[in-house]
């Protein structure tokens, strides 16, 4: 893509926002700015003769959300690794340009981008959450016509449930899945002996989950007995990880099941916002000024859990993939140390246990100008000679159903039990309106935690969404 040196600042001014945090990568460029300066000057690069580097190629620009990693972050080896052994590669560039950015933020970076050719990549990490929305903006390519020809596509190598996690109210396909998850309660197991808990634990209610707490907090004062995303920063695993891993396990979901529309106000949600009110107003969960914080995810799963400062964690299945030796956070212990517990419902009723399920796919944006070249790279990521390595190094639930029996993969520790937990999972609503609401959530979990009685809080929220989805779409219950 070719772009003016005005433009591209143009829009590095648009994309700053309000970004959480700040790097830069092993060649000294700010990851802030998206690649698009590095993008600039890599397609600019003049040979001893004097011609444009990458004059006869097409680059293959790719964009997902950098967590602080760079160069060293899995995507960012996958990426490098497939593009080394590309067989078209003498024919194309990869330019590798991520977000650095906060979860919440990264999502409205790449709103931004999809929105011009000039800062569109060719290649975007989606979550399914959003691809909705995107895919009713316009900004997603269609790629049921590549896929037809994608042999792994139709002979059963993908699990056809994950298939319609990337497809628009249209039916069509608009991404290719890399990696699932799931949600549950990980403890460690030598602060339960320590607290006289079971080291094999498996709570039946939410009442259970507040009985080890306090028994912890009497215990072992100088711990954090739990923790859950439950700020703005944190963006959607605020709503997914935490909030509508309480609302769904009161029986209740985000919309009404026989006319579709929003529940604003009822007694699920009342549920679920006294569950985090009790957590805080008891001294059970993190200091605000680390929980509200854009990096809360990886505080804890980093640096809190692995050092012993925190015993139960509200989190996703693909945690452990920081504690492997090319993790973010090596932990060599953490398999013997770490239990992981299904969340249970209030309760205990229906199923007795909760959980969400989500994830990332590839997609090619609507104004790339590399679609074809772009598909073949998509194809050669996800071929299980690389694919498997990076799974294994996310930790997370493969999309694949022929790496099921891999021995690397296999080996992961918890992964029988991630993938049992599917069985029983929960998504959140096909609905482009999803996001917007998303966001009203994120606010009224802060503002709960931050001090605001769970009634007024969600009558807050019921203005909000109503004003976002209308009137008439909205229902009390």
């Amino acid at each position: 893509m070719k772009k003016s040196l005005g433009i591209l600042m143009a829009a590095v001014i648009i994309l700053s926002l309000t970004a959480c945090m700040e790097s830069k990568n092993a060649a000294g460029i700010d990851t802030e700015t998206n690649g698009l300066i590095r993008k600039e000057t890599k397609t600019q690069k003049m040979t001893a003769a004097g011609e444009a580097a990458s004059s006869e190629k097409s680059v293959i620009t790719v964009t997902f959300r950098d967590d602080g990693q760079g160069e060293n972050s899995t995507l960012w080896k996958w990426l490098q690794t497939a593009y080394d052994s590309f067989d078209k590669k003498d024919s194309c560039e990869l330019n590798i340009s991520p977000i650095t950015a906060c979860e919440g933020d990264y999502f409205a970076k790449i709103a931004l981008m999809l929105q011009s050719e000039k800062t569109a990549p060719d290649l975007v990490a989606e979550d399914t959450f959003q691809l909705t929305a995107d895919v009713e903006a316009g900004y997603l390519t269609a790629l049921d016509d590549y896929l037809a020809g994608y042999a792994d596509w139709t002979n059963g190598s993908y699990y056809d449930s994950l298939k319609k996690g990337v497809a628009g109210a249209d039916n069509k396909v608009y991404g290719v899945p890399y990696n699932t998850d799931i949600r549950g309660l990980w403890y460690n197991k030598k602060i339960f002996q320590k607290a006289g808990l079971p080291e094999v634990w498996e709570p039946k209610t939410w009442d259970d989950i507040f009985l080890a707490c306090r028994t912890i907090k009497e215990e072992a004062p100088d711990v954090i007995p739990f923790w859950c995303n439950s700020g703005v920063a944190t963006g959607e695993a605020t709503s997914m990880q935490t909030y509508e891993m309480l609302l769904y396990g009161t029986g209740e979901g985000l919309q009404d099941e026989a006319t579709g529309k929003w529940i604003i106000s009822s007694q699920g949600i009342l549920d679920s916002l006294t569950f985090l009110e009790e957590l805080y107003k008891n001294d059970l969960g993190p200091p605000l000024s680390k929980v509200l914080n854009g990096q809360a995810s990886n505080i804890s799963a980093r640096e809190y859990l692995p050092q012993g400062k925190l015993v139960i964690s509200l989190d996703g299945s693909w945690i452990t993939g920081n504690y492997l030796d090319t993790g973010a956070s090596p932990w060599p212990e953490y398999e013997n140390v770490l239990g992981f517990a299904p969340m249970p419902t209030r309760k205990g009723d229906g199923t007795g246990i909760i959980t969400m399920s989500g994830g990332w796919a590839w997609s090619i944006p609507s104004k790339s100008d590399n679609k074809d070249i772009t598909m073949e790279f998509i194809k050669h990521l996800m071929e299980p000679s690389l694919y498997v390595d990076a799974i294994v190094a996310m930790g997370s639930i493969g999309t694949r159903a022929d790496i099921a029996d891999n021995e690397k993969y296999s080996a992961l520790p918890f992964i029988q039990t991630a993938t049992q937990y599917l069985k029983v999972a929960s998504f959140r609503p096909k609905d482009s309106k999803y996001a917007a609401v998303s966001a009203h959530i994120q606010t009224m979990v802060e503002s709960v935690v931050s001090g605001t009685s769970p009634a007024d809080a969600m009558a807050t929220y019921g203005v909000d969404v109503a004003r976002t989805v209308g009137e008439d779409n909205v229902i009390s219950k």
